[in-house]
């Protein structure tokens, strides 16, 4: 949490066998995780592919650095962006949050796209 008992948030750009990156939302002790291939979207309706990943312990919000070589994740990893996040509303296949990062400010939508398997979801901002 925050200092001012806010929920927090990271995008971290992967560049590991497969160049990507990682949204993290703090929740229920861990940091929920997807990988979005395409990073996160900062246009409202643009679609994005999130595929749900292990969640990590929270101090992994801070994380930048090289994962190495034989390790899960191997490569550089950097943060792109990091802030504080309010829940509108935590489903088991949708999540509703509002960002303020330094370049992700706004209303996220993740949606499981149940039709693709159970680790696939979409994400998009929403005008705000």
């Amino acid at each position: 949490m925050s200092p001012e008992g806010k929920p927090r948030f990271v995008v971290h750009e992967h560049f590991s066998k497969h160049h990507h990156f990682d949204f993290r939302l703090e929740h229920d002790g861990v940091l929920a995780s997807w990988a979005v291939p395409k990073g996160l979207p900062k246009k409202a309706g643009e679609r994005r592919l999130a595929i749900a990943v292990e969640d990590h312990r929270p101090d992994y919000i801070s994380f930048e650095g090289t994962i190495p070589e034989g390790e899960y994740g191997a490569g550089e990893v950097k943060i792109v962006d990091t802030g504080t996040y309010e829940p509108v509303a935590w489903k088991e296949d949708s999540i509703e949050v509002r960002l303020t990062g330094t370049q992700f400010i706004g209303t996220y939508h993740l949606i499981r796209f149940k039709k693709a398997g159970e680790k696939e979801w979409l994400v998009f901002r929403s005008d705000d």
